[in-house]
């Protein structure tokens, strides 16, 4: 299928991939609204309580809309991001311009860049089977460098590790103390 997308001109090509997107990622949506409402049982319980989907459903709900969007500029987080969205029933008329900017840009990306990325690193396989698998290692070894850097980060952000913040008082009934810029109600 690459090879027939790849002969088509920029803008047929965009639009088609346009189309599997707005067809793949919906439908991932609407499978975390169904498996919302659904018994949680099988392998349906098992993803949903993947590390992956629990940490895109956080930030789901932390960003919203904005995330689904920029989800389709990632590789692996995309189809997390788009079913949180569905198991926390984000409303459609959020999701789908979500949808519908991301997955423009993903379409955008991905017959342009994307596919020549794929077609040269296949290229350069045929060539040097053993440069080719030096390339994917590198990639490899460069995003878990940056996972573990940004999972070190987090954690000395966080105190707890837990991602949450910590109440520093110990004192949880006491009120919050007006901003600093606020004037006195009469």
């Amino acid at each position: 299928m690459m090879d027939w997308v790849q002969s088509l001109p920029v803008i047929p090509s965009v639009a088609f991939l346009y189309v599997v997107i707005w067809l793949r990622a919906g439908a991932t949506y609407l499978l975390g609204r169904g498996a919302r409402s659904a018994v949680n049982r099988g392998k349906v319980a098992a993803f949903l309580a993947s590390p992956k989907v629990e940490r895109a459903s956080a930030i789901v709900n932390k960003w919203g809309a904005p995330v689904v969007a920029l989800s389709f500029l990632t590789v692996g987080f995309q189809t997390a991001a788009n079913a949180a969205a569905g198991l926390n029933a984000m409303p459609a008329k959020r999701y789908v311009p979500a949808l519908a900017v991301g997955g423009l840009a993903w379409a955008f990306i991905y017959a342009t860049v994307g596919l020549v990325v794929i077609a040269g690193w296949f290229e350069l396989f045929v060539h040097s089977p053993w440069a080719a698998v030096a390339v994917l290692a590198l990639l490899v070894a460069l995003i878990a460098v940056v996972l573990r850097h940004r999972r070190r980060t987090q954690r000395m952000l966080t105190p707890t590790g837990t991602g949450e913040e910590s109440d520093t008082t110990g004192d949880s009934s006491a009120p919050d103390p007006a901003p600093l810029n606020s004037t006195p109600q009469a």
